[in-house]
């Protein structure tokens, strides 16, 4: 059947100086690893997981973990002080790609905002889509599609990464997977 990598973010924003983000990476339902929220690297839930790519790889990809949530906390600390949105607030995102048997794929990406829907990726057309229709959203649907770096890379870690470590995790997880 179809096998879905999923990648969990929380983040509280308490004020513009204390965010708490959890974070949480699936293969189906198996926890891979999770986010240690004061030093922001990975912590492998499997005993499978971390052979499954070399060392450096994971460095690159805790690497960009971090970079990623130190300029998400700046993004959105700046967005909400030029919105006057009122502290504390939760983003929620998830993102990752479903592969099916006969190797296509599906990358999907959402973002919450207390809660609530608010933004999706729609990767085959490269474009942020609005869940909820508001000044904010709208704010952050423009700013996000102007963000032409982050849309390559999203489109390239979504249609070509995501599937690729997929079948790496898939091949090293299999019995665990299977006796799920």
């Amino acid at each position: 059947g179809a096998f879905t990598l999923r990648l969990l973010q929380t983040t509280t924003f308490q004020n513009t100086s204390f965010t708490d983000t959890e974070g949480l990476g699936l293969l189906e339902d198996i926890e891979l690893g999770s986010l240690d929220k004061h030093t922001w690297s990975i912590r492998f839930c499997q005993p499978w997981v971390r052979p499954a790519l070399p060392h450096v790889d994971w460095d690159t990809i805790e690497n960009l973990l971090k970079v990623y949530l130190q300029q998400f906390n700046h993004l959105i600390n700046e967005g909400a002080m030029q919105w006057d949105i009122p502290y504390p607030f939760v983003v929620q995102c998830v993102a990752g790609c479903i592969l099916y048997p006969n190797r296509t794929s599906q990358a999907f990406a959402y973002v919450g905002y207390n809660g609530q829907d608010f933004l999706s990726f729609d990767t085959e057309n490269v474009t942020w889509t609005l869940s909820q229709d508001t000044k904010v959203s709208r704010y952050v649907q423009s700013f996000l599609q102007n963000y032409t770096a982050l849309n390559e890379l999203v489109e390239i870690i979504f249609n070509d990464t995501c599937v690729d470590e997929m079948e790496v995790l898939l091949h090293y997880g299999r019995a665990a997977v299977e006796r799920q």
